[in-house]
């Protein structure tokens, strides 16, 4: 995975943090996607998806954040294939 090139697609969307350590790293590459400001009033959480090695989760991405995101729009169905519970939470 060029992680350069996945920052600088899912930056063309949203703003994009880097963080060093989420402590779980064998879910690596994990994108955690927040809920805008309508989204979180809608009642929406923050997302976390793991194992996003590929460009093509990458657009998937991007294209539900485009979309509008957590508590706005659906994510593609072929994001569940990525979605986990982050430390600390049972539910995704």
């Amino acid at each position: 995975m060029d992680h350069a090139r996945q920052l600088d697609r899912l930056r063309t969307v949203a703003p994009v943090r880097v963080a060093e350590c989420l402590d779980v790293c064998e879910q690596a590459n994990v994108v955690v996607v927040q809920p805008s400001a309508e989204g979180r009033a809608a009642g929406a959480r923050p997302v976390w998806l793991g194992l996003v090695n590929d460009a093509a989760a990458t657009e998937d991405i991007a294209d539900w954040v485009r979309a509008g995101g957590p508590g706005l729009a659906a994510p593609p169905a072929v994001l569940d294939l990525y979605v986990f519970a982050p430390p600390g939470r049972s539910e995704a």
